[in-house]
């Protein structure tokens, strides 16, 4: 296609002195980076080729490796920053659609880091979760709006159907064939060990994963994939997958080099074809159309089941929770637009899309302000980074959040955004087996429940500062944060007020 136009972004700094040529690195790197020149006799790097996965560094047994940012630079532009240029010289070599993985990078407001927690003092005195009873658990679904009574006098204590979790975090939707078996088994595994659910994406339930139903959600994306009788009934729960917030109102695509043995079977369609998500739901085009597919799961599912609708965080959000919370689904998840994605139009991933902190407050104050906030329970997600964004999420509204980058992290990821390659030196999205049993799921499941028992640790440790003892006394209490560095607007959607009030 004729000059490349662009410099590597990454340079491969070896130490002569240290290198002992084990060829580690090149065995280590799916990318092809390194190579061991025979002529030389010494190891060689095609920086071009480097995606900063940090694989080659974290391996090397004598330290011999690190990678750098290259200084070479366009000249400075306010205009045209280099990101640009280079984005440019792309799309005019390739004439394709750019794709970006793991969320939007740019460097746009993280309103969590401008909201701080309020914590008692004297008399409201904290509580010590250590001696003190702390109650973490939560349930998702349909609350009753008022005490109601049999004939006899009794209350009535029948609920819709519940998802009970023993903390207020869940395994957010990655599909099998974006994500890795091994990295499905670990969230499974993990899930279960924990209590709490992990959610199958809209790539349909590994034959492997039934004995996980209990803590499992079953995904329904409008391509349909996986989706049969069985798995309907395989899950504690069914969501409705209209949007997502790594790229909200286009549809989902995995290319045909990911449709390979499980993944084609899972997903019942052939090898090598391209697995592709219409945007719309082509049955689906009014609340009206979105309640008779949730009615249609309940009947399928004998109303044992919660339904979750999950949508993508974008301006009028307020008004379609209001009509999914009168359509009979039991859970909305909202996700905001930096919500991580193994693959996403560049343009789409970086300028649609609205952030969860304002769409979460904006969906808990509407639903309130009509009366139907026990209609749904409300679950958060789109880069849910720390056990205090959990805490911000729920005073904010939220009765629980959704995680996926974190958790991907936690397994090893480097957030080198090639997802899309299939190339994830770390075994994670990739479905090359080379590739995929560098995840080893006794450690990736481990990983998981430790880094969710630090942040349930952290969350109890949040809650006695401030004196609250529950989740359901800490769901909505704005009246616990505080912001900062936030105009006007921004307090009154968030409806918190600033620091020092």
């Amino acid at each position: 296609m004729g000059i490349s136009y662009i410099y590597p972004e990454f340079e491969v700094i070896r130490n002569t002195s240290r290198c002992i040529g084990c060829r580690v690195c090149e065995r280590q790197c799916a990318n092809e980076v390194h190579l061991f020149d025979q002529e030389l006799g010494c190891m060689t790097a095609d920086d071009a080729k480097c995606v900063d996965c940090q694989r080659c560094v974290a391996l090397c047994p004598t330290r011999a490796l690190k990678i750098v940012k290259n200084d070479c630079s366009f000249r400075e532009n306010a205009n045209w920053q280099a990101d640009t240029i280079k984005e440019i010289y792309k799309q005019a070599q390739s004439g394709g659609v750019l794709l970006s993985s793991m969320g939007n990078p740019k460097p746009l407001p993280v309103y969590w880091d401008k909201i701080l927690i309020n914590a008692s003092q004297v008399t409201n005195p904290p509580i010590d979760p250590l001696r003190e009873p702390m109650e973490t658990r939560v349930f998702l679904g349909k609350k009753p709006s008022e005490i109601t009574r049999n004939p006899d006098g009794t209350l009535k204590t029948e609920l819709p159907p519940q998802l009970e979790l023993s903390m207020p975090v869940m395994f957010s939707a990655m599909s099998y064939g974006s994500i890795s078996y091994n990295a499905h088994e670990s969230l499974a595994r993990a899930a279960q060990e924990l209590g709490i659910y992990y959610n199958t994406g809209e790539g349909g339930l590994h034959e492997d994963f039934y004995c996980y139903g209990d803590n499992t959600v079953v995904q329904i994306a409008s391509g349909r994939f996986g989706v049969h009788e069985e798995y309907l009934s395989a899950g504690a729960a069914i969501e409705i997958k209209m949007g997502q917030g790594a790229k909200p109102g286009i549809g989902g695509h995995l290319p045909g080099a990911k449709i390979v043995g499980d993944v084609s079977k899972t997903r019942m369609i052939p090898e090598g074809s391209d697995a592709i998500s219409p945007a719309p739901h082509h049955d689906i085009y009014s609340i009206e159309d979105l309640r008779q597919l949730v009615f249609s799961l309940k009947e399928a599912t004998n109303y044992k089941k919660p339904i979750i609708v999950k949508v993508a965080a974008v301006h009028n959000i307020a008004a379609i929770a209001s009509g999914i919370a009168r359509s009979g689904a039991d859970i909305i998840a909202i996700d905001g637009f930096r919500g991580g994605t193994g693959a996403a139009p560049t343009r789409i991933r970086d300028s649609v899309g609205i952030p969860i902190e304002l769409a979460l407050a904006a969906v808990d104050q509407r639903l309130r302000d009509e009366g139907i906030r026990n209609n749904v329970s409300l679950i958060a997600g789109g880069s849910i980074r720390s056990a205090s964004d959990i805490v911000k999420a729920i005073a904010l509204g939220a009765d629980a959040c959704y995680i996926a980058t974190s958790a991907l992290i936690a397994l090893g990821c480097h957030l080198c955004r090639t997802c899309q390659t299939g190339k994830c030196n770390w075994g994670i999205a990739t479905q090359r087996p080379e590739l995929v049993k560098r995840l080893n799921p006794d450690i990736g499941s481990t990983r998981l429940v430790n880094l969710l028992t630090a942040w349930r640790h952290e969350i109890m440790e949040l809650m006695g500062g401030m004196g609250i003892n529950s989740i359901e006394a800490l769901r909505g209490n704005r009246l616990m944060l505080r912001g900062i560095n936030l105009t006007e607007k921004e307090l009154e959607i968030l409806g918190i007020s600033h620091a020092g009030e």
